[in-house]
Parts: structure tokens; C-alpha cells; sequence
């Protein structure tokens, strides 16, 4: 049994809101599981300099994330503290043709604010539910632009609290992959290289691209985006649907309608309904096409 008073304590001291039994279906773009231990709200990179040492020192498991837009919690919920970065630990500032945002700014935030200040090179990125920082841990990527591919610098944290600077060259960023996935550091800020554009052409870019992701995507219902990772050579998407498991479901888990690609939540759907949904859409794909689908979702919890 976890004693939170000496975390209560620090996060008072820090002006840190800390919340307990917090369900983490309220945190995640899926609307999916239980509760969590903690929930507490990130507000500088002090805080979570201390909030990751005390947690060490009192074996308090933990987990950082951002907008909670790939992740499915379970549904036994997750015994540790859940640290959020988010609109806490979401600053930006321009710099020429640089942005330097905090890990808990969205896309959407950063892609308005390009647009506003004439700056082209977000505009594929723009409509991803995620923070920067969740997008550069996971090199997320949309319409052939990936994070890769303007950031040019990072600031992280390490597991005992030392923060250092990193490149991009450095940073080993490919297909869903990152240094920092590897190492389980955690970004704290990214340098995005944008170039000088028209208002009108930008923002004509990003109505159009928005304009696909309504008509082709299930926005209308939760989900983590992307259920499964694009396999060599081919789509998961492709596969799916030509094994005919569009709208396959269990419980109120099913495979979308509009894009096989996307596992969504249509109703009450629980953790267990969505790995047993992918379950049957892996081994259904794999017996039909010879494809082994990876799921791109990660899991959180107990």
C-alpha cells in the first residue's frame, strides 16, 4: 500500500495539483480505464525533477504522458502516478523561423500558432491529437510529414532528474521510434525548424488536409488514432479491410466503419474488448495475408 502523504506534501509546496482514484478514461482519446493512483499536473521542469526523485526513493511506480492519444489503460486502472504533461507545461516562443515548445503543447496549438506567425512545415502535423512531445517520442508522422523532419533540437530528462540537450542527428528517429523510446527519457522541450510562407497558402494547406482527416477518419468516435503499425510494404488499414473485418466488434469495440485502421469506441467499450478485438484482427490478417500486424497503441497500466 502506497503512503501519498509525503507526495501531497511536495506537490503543495510546488503549486502542483495532485488528484487521487483519478480515472484515466479522462485522460485518454480512447475514454478507456480505471483509475489511477495519482494524477498530478506537471507545472516546470523543477517539479518534475523532484516529483521523479521522491517518487524513486518511495518505489512509487510512474508514467509521463502527454495527451493521452495512443495509449489504452487498462482496466484494472494503474497503481502508480501518472505525470501530465500538459497545458501546464505548454509554452511557446518563436525565435526567427524557430519554435521552441514545451513537451505538453499540442500539435494543433503549435500548427495554429506556425500559421498565425507565417510559418510553413506543420501543416501535416497540425491535425494529430497529440502533444510535440508525445509526437517527437514516438516520431509521429501524417500526409508524408513526420516530426523528424522539422525538429532540430530537444531538451529531455533523464530517470535521475539530469537534463541535458540532444540533435536530431543524434536522436535516431525512424518509423515510430525515437532515442527516447529506447531510453525512457523525457522530453521536456523541442526546437521546430519552420521555414517563412504565406498565411493563405498555409492555411489553405491545412483546411484541405483537414478536410481528408474528417472525411476519411472516425473523428466523430474516441479512439487512439492509428490502431496497429504500417507493416513493410503494405497497410494495416489495406489488410483489414481486405479481410472483410470492417465493423468486426466485441463489445463496443469495433474495427472502424470508415477506416479499417482505426479501432474505436463506440459506446462503453472496455480495455478487454479492444485486445480482444485486436487479437482476432491480428490472427484473422495473419491466416488470410501472411502479415503479422504490431500494435501501435501502447499499453498503461496494472
Amino acid at each position: 500500500m502506497i503512503n501519498w502523504q509525503e507526495l501531497d506534501d511536495l506537490c503543495a509546496s510546488l503549486n502542483c495539483t495532485i488528484q487521487h482514484k483519478e480515472p484515466m478514461r479522462n485522460h485518454t482519446t480512447f475514454r478507456i480505464g480505471g483509475n489511477c493512483g495519482a494524477f498530478l499536473e506537471i507545472n516546470s521542469i523543477e517539479t518534475l525533477q523532484q516529483v521523479l526523485c521522491l517518487c524513486q526513493k518511495q518505489q512509487i511506480s510512474f508514467t509521463v504522458i502527454g495527451n493521452g492519444s495512443n495509449i489504452l489503460a487498462t482496466d484494472s486502472g494503474y497503481d502508480g502516478a501518472i505525470l501530465h504533461l500538459g497545458r501546464m507545461f505548454s509554452k511557446i516562443r518563436q525565435e526567427g523561423n524557430r519554435l521552441i515548445c514545451q513537451a505538453g503543447a499540442t500539435l494543433s496549438k503549435i500548427g495554429h500558432f506556425a500559421l498565425e506567425a507565417s510559418l510553413t512545415g506543420m501543416e501535416p502535423l497540425s491535425g494529430i491529437p497529440g502533444t510535440v512531445g508525445g509526437g517527437l517520442y514516438m516520431n509521429a508522422g501524417a500526409y508524408g510529414g513526420e516530426m523528424s523532419h522539422v525538429t532540430v533540437l530537444a531538451k529531455y530528462m533523464c530517470l535521475d532528474g539530469t537534463v541535458a540537450e540532444i540533435s536530431r542527428n543524434e536522436m535516431q528517429l525512424g518509423y515510430r521510434q525515437s532515442i527516447f523510446r529506447e531510453n525512457n527519457w523525457i522530453i521536456l522541450e523541442v526546437t521546430l525548424q519552420l521555414e517563412s510562407g504565406s498565411y493563405g497558402e498555409i492555411k489553405k494547406e491545412m483546411d484541405t488536409l483537414s478536410g481528408r482527416r474528417r472525411a476519411k477518419q472516425p473523428l466523430e468516435l474516441p479512439s487512439a488514432g492509428s490502431t496497429f503499425k504500417r507493416p513493410v510494404e503494405s497497410y494495416a488499414s489495406f489488410l483489414i479491410d481486405q479481410c472483410g473485418l470492417k465493423g468486426a466488434s466485441v463489445g463496443d469495440a469495433q474495427v472502424s466503419l470508415k477506416h479499417a485502421g482505426f479501432v474505436v469506441n463506440t459506446g462503453k467499450a472496455t480495455c478487454k474488448d479492444v485486445l480482444e478485438l485486436c487479437k482476432y484482427v491480428r490472427e484473422t490478417v495473419l491466416e488470410k495475408t501472411g502479415y503479422a500486424l504490431e500494435l501501435e497503441v501502447e499499453l498503461l497500466g496494472d
